[in-house]
């Protein structure tokens, strides 16, 4: 009879080795997530409130002279102000982004990948909200845009998150790290010719 823990002969892992490997795995990091997109989300909300309030258009605020500014913008486009006469279909892409980490999310160990994640996510919302709750309409809203740095177009903090989460998401799959917390079968391969070049 095999050990606690063992494969049995016959191939079939034992309930004991399952609840093993289940304990060895790193927790699943939802709500890590959903605490950096909700963070994201209240200061872009916030943001924005403060903005349209205190702000007029036409009229902006020096922060570091004329190279950082507070300028109020309604923005119908994408972030940074890209893709400004598609507004429905960018509202349904934010849709269908927001559908999918949540998805990944419910099996995510990463706690990099929650930070990616939960950027995106925080940023999506942000603006997704204001494409469904601001004027024109529903699906149609333009963004409020407040942040000039330069020649950089005006942008928001759910820009801001969504870049940044999107870059550090790059990153961690060119390294080979997976959002369930393992690594690549690049890394792998890698490792397994170094171990294969030891022994000869």
């Amino acid at each position: 009879m095999p050990a606690d823990g063992a494969v049995r002969d016959d191939g079939v892992v034992s309930e004991v080795d399952k609840e093993v490997n289940a304990a060895a795995r790193p927790p699943v990091r939802m709500r890590m997530l959903v605490v950096i997109a909700a963070t994201v989300l209240a200061l872009d909300v916030a943001t924005k409130v403060a903005v349209v309030h205190f702000i007029e258009p036409g009229n902006p605020v020096e922060v570091i002279g004329d190279f950082v500014t507070l300028k109020l913008i309604r923005n119908p486009g994408a972030a940074f102000s890209m893709a400004t006469g598609m507004t429905w279909l960018l509202t349904l892409v934010a849709i269908a982004v927001v559908v999918g980490v949540i998805r990944i999310g419910r099996t995510l160990r990463s706690p990099w990948w929650a930070l990616g994640l939960g950027l995106v996510l925080g940023g999506a919302l942000g603006n997704l909200i204001d494409r469904l709750f601001r004027a024109p309409g529903p699906l149609q809203g333009h963004v409020v845009d407040f942040v000039s740095v330069g020649w950089w177009p005006v942008f928001n903090v759910a820009d801001s998150g969504i870049v940044c989460g999107a870059i550090l998401l790059v990153v961690l799959t060119l390294f080979g790290l997976n959002p369930d917390g393992t690594r690549g079968q690049a890394d792998e391969q890698v490792e397994s010719d170094s171990s294969a070049g030891k022994e000869s």
